[in-house]
């Protein structure tokens, strides 16, 4: 079955009311010892005076590091109505069809700093946690997950389509067996020929193309028939890497 690997967003949505998390209800339970370590670890942070430097933020984001203090208590909300922003925009979960969102149940999966592995049902709080970041006595966040998540996914077997940026990619990257079918989403912009990188573009059409698979109800079971799905819509490319594949999206003018 493929899996769409998909990055946090830095903005999310919460409620004024509505349960807590319970951690024995979300997916993958086995990273619930390192989820308490981090949040609660998280917690501490945001309640210290340099609670903004730690977590790289400014001081207009004060009301959301203190949120983070709250974590146990918060409202909590779906992984499908949780994250905001570009990405999200474009895959607009919400105006799914039915049976996409069945889909999507299984095949999507966010790359969390805090939770590690979220799937859309999941529910859990609003927070302001970025893998980039290096809490005290942890280290490096990516590097805490790797090993975690390298065992909570050991057994993927299918195509891992993956829409994440470099910082969540550092936290699982799939090798082995899995690498002969993990293909990275790249986007570029041609123009006269010659392709350039983008950023903010890139984050809206990975959302794009997570929805043609969700929406296209089929399930490729090589790197090869997923690029020619992606392929019935854009203009893309697909080259074998040393650890993988990637598939570029070309985007023109």
């Amino acid at each position: 079955m493929t899996l769409i690997l998909l990055p946090p967003s830095e903005g999310k949505t919460g409620r004024s009311r509505g349960r807590a998390v319970d951690l024995e209800t979300l997916s993958f339970p086995e990273l619930n010892p390192v989820r308490e370590q981090v949040l609660e670890t998280l917690a501490k942070v945001s309640a210290s005076a340099d609670a903004h430097d730690v977590l790289e933020v400014g001081a207009s984001l004060q009301h959301e590091v203190e949120r983070n203090t709250r974590w146990r208590t918060e409202p909590s909300v779906p992984v499908s109505e949780l994250y905001s922003g570009v990405l999200y925009d474009a895959l607009d979960y919400a105006t799914l069809s039915a049976g996409s969102k069945r889909r999507a149940a299984n095949r999507l999966l966010v790359i969390s700093a805090a939770w590690g592995a979220l799937r859309p049902a999941d529910r859990v709080p609003p927070y302001r946690l970025s893998m980039s970041t290096t809490l005290p006595g942890h280290g490096p966040l990516a590097s805490v997950w790797r090993d975690p998540l390298t065992t909570a996914l050991k057994d993927i077997d299918g195509v891992i389509v993956d829409c994440r940026s470099s910082t969540y990619v550092a936290a699982w990257r799939p090798s082995g067996p899995q690498a002969d079918k993990w293909v990275s989403v790249n986007v570029v912009r041609e123009r006269n020929g010659v392709r350039t990188v983008v950023s903010h573009n890139a984050k809206h059409t990975r959302g794009l193309v997570a929805r043609h698979l969700l929406e296209s109800g089929k399930d490729p079971g090589t790197p090869k028939s997923l690029h020619k799905l992606v392929s019935d819509r854009w203009n893309t490319d697909l080259d074998r890497t040393t650890s993988g594949w990637t598939l570029t999206v070309v985007e023109h003018d």
